[in-house]
């Protein structure tokens, strides 16, 4: 007879062992998986094409005879997620897998506001430093060149250089989100503390982003001040963030800006977005605005409607993708919806168009700069490297679309759109696998998916035995080699 411990301790052993490896279900994790991008994946059709540069039928028989070749869970997941990362799509991403709710996890009180303490408090409201403020080239180490703000006790880091007989700016922009510029949240809140205006998350939150937007225009006007030449935006190593990416190339150059052409996938998940600028609208129009605000935002409302009822009008069958390649202009059907541009219904709009500042920011979001265009008149240099992403590439290609700049660098690291909206992530069925698909789509002026990354005007790519420091002088020369000198 076995002894009652024993026993207890085989049925512990029993119960606990792991599942044994199942081939089938992993197979069809990687059906629903590619199912699911046929239906949802905005860029599917772009990786589809040749330009893309992305073998997706190769990538996808690697990926089967990985799964064929698998012994394992860990074996079979690695599969996938390195299908996954195939795309090169940094918006395509896993996330973390969840365990199993086990209770009901309710979410705790929000932090109480000590109007004197405002390190504490936009903390709280999560302004904090998550990027590195040092240029991507170390700049600062080069002689000739002194900072102006060190973007730790100021907003920005800024500086000037001095570089072969030409005066040349440097501002780093390190996130496009005035979450990741803590100065900004501090001085809104000494300013409002200054003023006895109640200190709330929403009056802190938006004095803040007016700050941040205000103080690089500032900037930018005492660069020009100090007899800066030209001006170099460093964006490299920088994550992306919101649509101020679209915003802040009006603060630089004399000519009006077009944001580029917005699409969002044709499908269920594209709906949210449609949805959001209805309602902008519809709200717009509520305020009574005057006759041509009127006309321009039913206009605009009309084509939003009709865009939303065209959802899953058209049938589009994807799966070619993963037995053929086409060129991009061959692919008729693309399984997205035209959403106006990034900039909302229109693509951009003179200040002040309509006296109506609702109306205005309806049609065009980036009217919330409106008194700040045009900071920066003077020639403008954008630095990228491959680390430039998302909203850093939005700001980037805008620039180079519209010749507001030249970019100088490397290729970005080709994030594109990403997400217009809260959207579900995928989970497969057997591996409980959590994916990111993105459902937006930012088209270039020459009808190209943005998501390809954007090729610098003027490559700076590292060479063999050359330093960073070295890198980046050669970087600042090539500017100065534009410009005039000095009188």
């Amino acid at each position: 007879m076995i002894p009652l411990l024993s026993a207890a301790l085989v049925v512990t052993a029993l119960i606990s062992a792991p599942a044994p490896y199942d081939a089938s279900a992993w197979r069809a994790d990687f059906a629903q998986l590619k199912t699911a991008l046929q239906a949802r994946y905005v860029n599917l059709a772009w990786m589809g094409s040749y330009e893309s540069g992305i073998d997706v039928p190769s990538l996808a028989r690697r990926t089967q005879l990985a799964l064929d070749a698998a012994h394992s869970d860990a074996e079979a997941r690695e599969a996938l997620r390195a299908f996954a990362a195939g795309f090169h799509d940094g918006h395509l991403s896993e996330l973390a897998t969840q365990a199993p709710a086990q209770t009901e996890a309710p979410e705790p009180d929000k932090a109480t506001l000590d109007p004197a303490d405002p390190i504490s408090g936009c903390a709280a409201i999560g302004h904090a430093s998550t990027a590195n403020v040092a240029f991507s080239l170390p700049l600062e180490s080069l002689p000739g060149v002194r900072l102006l703000g060190d973007g730790q006790g100021s907003v920005f880091r800024v500086g000037l250089a001095e570089v072969d007989g030409r005066r040349i700016g440097l501002v780093r922009l390190q996130v496009f989100r005035v979450r990741g510029f803590p100065q900004a949240c501090q001085r809104a809140w000494a300013q409002a503390s200054k003023a006895s205006t109640p200190i709330t998350r929403a009056a802190i939150g938006e004095a803040a982003g007016q700050l941040w937007l205000k103080e690089l225009a500032d900037q930018l006007k005492a660069l020009r001040s100090a007899g800066a030449q030209a001006v170099i935006v460093d964006v490299g190593n920088n994550g992306g963030g919101d649509d101020s990416g679209d915003w802040i190339p009006r603060l630089f150059g004399t000519r009006p800006i077009a944001s580029s052409r917005l699409l969002v996938v044709d499908a269920p998940e594209g709906k949210g977005y449609l949805d959001e600028e209805i309602d902008g609208l519809t709200e717009a129009l509520a305020a009574k605005p005057g006759a041509r605000a009127k006309a321009d935002l039913e206009k605009a409302l009309a084509a939003f409607k009709a865009r939303k009822a065209s959802l899953g009008a058209t049938p589009c069958d994807l799966s070619w993708v993963w037995q053929e390649r086409r060129a991009w202009r061959d692919v008729a059907c693309r399984r997205v919806i035209d959403a106006g541009y990034a900039d909302g219904p229109l693509p951009g709009l003179p200040a002040h168009a309509y006296g109506d500042e609702k109306t205005e920011q309806a049609l065009a979001w980036s009217t919330v700069v409106q008194d700040l265009y045009g900071a920066w008149p003077g020639p403008t240099y954008v630095l990228t490297d491959g680390k430039t992403f998302s909203s850093a590439e939005m700001f980037a290609a805008t620039m180079q679309n519209n010749g507001t700049a030249k970019t100088i660098g490397v290729r970005t690291g080709g994030d594109g759109c990403g997400f217009m909206g809260d959207i579900p992530p995928l989970v497969l069925a057997h591996s409980r696998l959590r994916l990111r698909v993105p459902n937006c789509m930012r088209l270039r002026a020459d009808g190209t998916d943005e998501v390809a990354g954007i090729a610098p005007d003027l490559p700076i790519a590292p060479t063999e035995g050359e330093s960073d420091r070295a890198r980046a002088a050669r970087m600042l020369r090539t500017v100065a080699a534009e410009l005039e000198p000095r009188p």
